[in-house]
């Protein structure tokens, strides 16, 4: 047997160890070290990634979670880092749900997985030019490239060992991650105005804040456009306050 192959039938086994036999000529004990440092790595990796999702499944259901990801999947990264994205694209596109996995399983992680994506983003706010304390109704507002619009159909801030519906309730919770200029990562729970109102500044980056609040009233079917103004530029405020706007583009 060839060193590749014989490397290849290592990583089988080491990946699968109940359904691939280990190499026959390397001793067991050697062998069970290699498992258990091989997948105890991913999972505290993931452990400390998705924290409240291992929480919510225990050791067990946590266990074997990660062992059919370790199995099934195929990382595109040798980069630790990246291993959690690889984890939330293997939960999204290619797990076959158990019926174990609780209905929120991959809208938890994704809303975990988004702390650390922002976390680890190399952008810098310190480098953009902007008017920190620029009118945002007659200014261009400038959204935060580390701001992130967020929905679900579960209320995902709240789930927790305790708390584990079954179902999701009729009104989907909005949310707006960002990380602040002190690289500081949270997330704003919304309402759906808000988020609708944070898609337009990352959609049409050109408009002055009264041209979005304006194209917001023409789009939603709610009461009182002079209300909707006055609303909407308090919303503005409470958004640069939490830096998800860094102020006014700069003429």
């Amino acid at each position: 047997m060839s060193l590749r192959e014989t490397q290849m039938r290592f990583a089988a086994h080491i990946r699968d160890p109940d359904g691939v036999p280990a190499p026959a000529d390397v001793e067991e004990r050697r062998m069970n070290v290699y498992r258990e440092l091989f997948f105890n790595n991913v999972m505290g990796l993931l452990g400390s990634a998705f924290p409240v999702l291992q929480q919510i499944l225990g050791p067990d259901r946590w266990a074997q979670v990660v062992r059919d990801f370790y199995r099934d999947h195929r990382c595109s990264t040798p980069l630790f880092l990246e291993v959690s994205e690889e984890f939330l694209t293997y939960l999204g596109e290619e797990r076959t749900p158990s019926g174990s996995d609780p209905p929120f399983l991959f809208e938890l992680a994704h809303y975990e997985w988004v702390e650390l994506a922002l976390s680890i983003d190399e952008t810098s706010l310190d480098e953009l030019q902007v008017d920190r304390d620029g009118d945002l109704l007659e200014g261009v507002p400038v959204l935060s490239p580390l701001a992130w619009p967020l929905a679900y159909e579960f209320p995902v801030h709240q789930l927790s060992p305790r708390y584990q519906p079954a179902e999701p309730p009729a009104e989907r919770s909005f949310y707006i991650a960002c990380r602040d200029r002190s690289d500081k990562v949270g997330f704003m729970h919304v309402n759906a105005v808000t988020l609708r109102l944070v898609e337009m500044l990352q959609q049409d980056p050109d408009r002055t804040g009264r041209a979005h609040l304006a194209a917001l009233a023409d789009e939603l079917p709610l009461p009182g456009r002079a209300a909707l103004m006055d609303s909407g530029d308090a919303a503005l405020q409470q958004l640069r306050a939490n830096d998800v706007v860094l102020g006014t583009r700069v003429k």
